[in-house]
C-alpha cells in the first residue's frame, strides 16, 4: 500500500523541481527526502523522478502520484476543519429521542434556543415511547427516580421534575381548593392515566407514602381520554403537569401536597457523545427550557381565590384510612 505521507513528500519534490529544496520547505535533510522517495518508488513498483539538469523531474508515473497526493492533501485538510467545527459544535449531528408529553413545554423551546446557537448542527429528533433508551440515539428522553445516574453504560443528566396534578370533575368536592391533600383522594374512584413503568411508579409511591393504594376504577393510557372519563363523573386522575396541554372544559386541575407526586425527566446520554460541545449545549438547553413555575398550564391562574383547608384530623375517615392502609408495591418498570 502507497504511504501516503511519503505521496506528499514526492509532490513537495515535484513542485519545488529538487530534493535540496524539498527538504528545506519540509524541514527535512536531503538525504532523509531521497530515503522516502526510494521507498515509495518500491511501493509504486516504477520510478517516479528521474534527473533533468541539476535537479529532477516526474516520471509518468511520478506525475500521476503527485496529482493524487494534491487530491489527498486538500481532502485532508478538509477533513482537519470538519473535525475542527465538529469539536468546536459548529456541525454534526445530533440524534435525539423523546417521548410525546415532553415535546411541547421541553423539546420545543430547547431546540429553538438550540439551533439559533447551533445553526450548523443537524438535529434528527424523532418520538421514540419506549421506556428504554435508543442505543443508536446520542440523547433519550426518559423518566427515572433522581438519585439514579447510569443505566446500561449511558449517563443520566436529570433535566427537569415534572409533577402531577389533580384532575377532578368540575362540582367535585374539592373543586374550589387550590392544593388538595393526596390522601384526601384515597377513597375516590380513580382513572389510571399511566401504563406500567417509571411513570406510573412516581404515582403509587407517593400514594404509598400518604398511607393508601389507589382505587383504580377505570384503566386507561392517554391523558386526554383519562380527562374524558374524569369529566364523565367516573374517576379523579392524576396527570403530569406537561401532559395537560389540551384540557377538557369539563374538569379542574389542582396541585397536590403530601406528598406532591413527581416524575423526573432525565437525558440518557453516550458516553461518548458527552465529549461533544453540541450534545452538551442541547443538554443546557433542555435542563433550562421549562420550570412549572413558568408553565402557562400551571393551575395558578385558574384557581378560585380561597385558601386551602387543613389537614384532616385524625378522626376524619381519610385520617383513618391512612393509618390503616397497606403500602403499595411498585411494579416494575
Amino acid at each position: 500500500m502507497l504511504d501516503v505521507r511519503r505521496m506528499q513528500v514526492l509532490r513537495a519534490v515535484v513542485t519545488s523541481g529538487s530534493v535540496t529544496a524539498a527538504a528545506a520547505n519540509l524541514g527535512y535533510t536531503p538525504s532523509a527526502v531521497s530515503q522516502q522517495i526510494a521507498v515509495l518508488e518500491k511501493e509504486a513498483g516504477i520510478a517516479l523522478l528521474e534527473r533533468f539538469g541539476r535537479g529532477v523531474r516526474p516520471t509518468a508515473a511520478g506525475l500521476l502520484l503527485t496529482e493524487h497526493a494534491a487530491v489527498i492533501g486538500r481532502q485532508v485538510a478538509e477533513a482537519e476543519t470538519a473535525l475542527a467545527d465538529l469539536r468546536a459544535g459548529r456541525t454534526g449531528r445530533v440524534a435525539v429521542r423523546y417521548f410525546a408529553t415532553a415535546g411541547a413545554d421541553l423539546v420545543a423551546p430547547a431546540l429553538a434556543r438550540f439551533r439559533s446557537e447551533h445553526p450548523g448542527v443537524r438535529v434528527d429528533l424523532r418520538i421514540a415511547e419506549g421506556a428504554r433508551p435508543d442505543p443508536e440515539a446520542d440523547l433519550t428522553l426518559v423518566v427515572r427516580p433522581r438519585d439514579v445516574h447510569s443505566e446500561d453504560g449511558l449517563r443520566l443528566v436529570h433535566l427537569a421534575d415534572d409533577p402531577y396534578r389533580a384532575v377532578l370533575p368540575k362540582g367535585h368536592r374539592f373543586a374550589d381548593r387550590r392544593l388538595v391533600e393526596l390522601a384526601e383522594l384515597a377513597d375516590e374512584p380513580w382513572v389510571g392515566s399511566e401504563r406500567a413503568g417509571p411513570c406510573l411508579d412516581a404515582v403509587l409511591e407517593a400514594c404509598a407514602a400518604a398511607g393508601f393504594t389507589p382505587d383504580i376504577a377505570v384503566e386507561c393510557e392517554e391523558y386526554a381520554t383519562a380527562q374524558g372519563f374524569v369529566a364523565a363523573g367516573l374517576g379523579i386522575s392524576l396527570i403530569p403537569l406537561m401532559g395537560l396541554g389540551s384540557r377538557h372544559p369539563n374538569v379542574v386541575v389542582r396541585r397536590l401536597r403530601g406528598p406532591e407526586p413527581v416524575r423526573s425527566i432525565h437525558a440518557a446520554v453516550r458516553e461518548s457523545s458527552l465529549a461533544l460541545p453540541a450534545v452538551r449545549g442541547l443538554l443546557t438547553a433542555l435542563q433550562e427550557a421549562w420550570s412549572p413555575l413558568k408553565s402557562p398550564k400551571s393551575p395558578k391562574s385558574s384557581s378560585p381565590p380561597k385558601s386551602p383547608s387543613a389537614p384532616p384530623s385524625p378522626s376524619s375517615p381519610v385520617a383513618t384510612r391512612r393509618s390503616g392502609a397497606a403500602r403499595a408495591t411498585s411494579p416494575t418498570a
